[in-house]
């Protein structure tokens, strides 16, 4: 269980495909879950400030797992632990698939496909590789957040261009509503 509230952004050292090593400072160890642009990955090797995931099939399907190089920087949050403030909302690293950028305007737009976007309403949370933000509008292709400098800093949505994929993660309290009505 995360709370979107990204800790720092690490640096891709290498990816084959499924084994995953990320440069970052955070203290977790063998066994702890990491979010990870996003998604939920546990931690199998520790070594020199860096932090080893075996990424299976099942998430390179989902999330924009297959495009990352050495190089590349991701968003970095450690896993909830009893005590920890929660400061965004529930986030369980669980990508329910991948948006792109429209653009950055007052608002920042995705576009993002139907599985994602009948969950999206006004005020709603949804996480964005691994950020929890709040939906301030909708259309029919996507939607929209508003982005605070420290929020453009302190993530990788800062460096983001028109058209670049990322991880999204609707709020599974939706998800559940939906579910009981149906």
């Amino acid at each position: 269980m995360f709370t979107g509230i990204v800790r720092e952004m690490g640096t891709v050292v290498s990816f084959n495909g499924t084994r995953l090593v990320v440069e970052t400072a955070s203290d977790a160890e063998l066994g702890d879950s990491v979010a990870i642009a996003g998604v939920c990955l546990t931690v199998i090797g520790r070594q020199n400030g860096a932090l080893t995931f075996v990424v299976v099939p099942e998430t390179l399907g989902r999330t924009t797992f297959g495009r990352l190089t050495a190089g590349t920087r991701v968003n970095v949050e450690p896993s909830l632990r009893a005590g920890d403030p929660l400061g965004g909302h529930f986030v369980q690293g669980h990508v329910d698939g991948v948006g792109t950028l429209r653009e950055h305007a007052d608002l920042t737009w995705f576009d993002a496909p139907p599985k994602i976007t009948r969950y999206c309403v006004e005020k709603g949370s949804i996480a964005i590789d691994g950020t929890s933000l709040t939906v301030a509008d909708v259309d029919d292709a996507g939607f929209a957040v508003a982005l605070i400098p420290h929020t453009l800093k302190a993530t990788t949505l800062g460096s983001l261009e028109p058209g670049d994929p990322v991880n999204l993660e609707v709020d599974v309290l939706a998800k559940y509503v939906e579910k009981l009505h149906a």
